[in-house]
């Protein structure tokens, strides 16, 4: 039972590490699409930054969409090997957007703006901000399911001292 626990809260956690992943990609790219057309905290309209409360969730809808089933596959093979660092979830986070972008590439009509590098690179860094946000939120702690319930096979006095 307490296993089956542990797998339900790793997933929520995996879950929740999910949601906010999509969020902070979202974030970085309307911040750096409104960092391209001019836009700088100094001169920032009210009106814009009120857009990105409704704009970065509603972006978000669009980030974790398109890049559930390759995020899918990256968080499951960190929780396998047990992967704890940032920089994994980092590069798997641009090994996501790197695999959208050759989707989009091979499906998009001609004047698809995503073969212009700077929008690459801005999705990229994107993927990686959301791998970064993942890690800090649910990757720490990747694979931690394994040690639920190994406790109970443990020995209860620490063996022979040898004297």
């Amino acid at each position: 039972m307490t296993r089956l626990f542990a797998y339900l809260i790793r997933f929520a956690v995996i879950l929740i590490g999910y949601v906010v992943a999509s969020l902070a990609a979202s974030a970085f790219l309307n911040i750096m699409f409104l960092a391209s057309l001019g836009y700088t905290p100094e001169h920032a309209h009210p009106a814009a930054t009120a857009s990105l409360y409704f704009s970065i969730p509603f972006v978000a809808l669009f980030v974790a969409y398109f890049a559930f089933m390759p995020a899918a596959i990256a968080i499951l093979a960190s929780e396998i090997l047990g992967r704890r660092d940032w920089l994994f979830y980092a590069l798997a986070g641009a090994v996501v957007a790197a695999v959208f972008l050759g989707f989009a590439y091979q499906t998009a009509d001609a004047n698809f703006e995503i073969t212009d590098p700077r929008v690459a690179a801005a999705v990229i860094g994107c993927g990686m901000t959301g791998g970064i946000f993942y890690w800090l939120s649910a990757g720490r702690s990747a694979g931690s399911w394994r040690q639920a319930g190994k406790s109970g096979n443990a020995p209860i006095s620490p063996g022979r001292s040898g004297s």
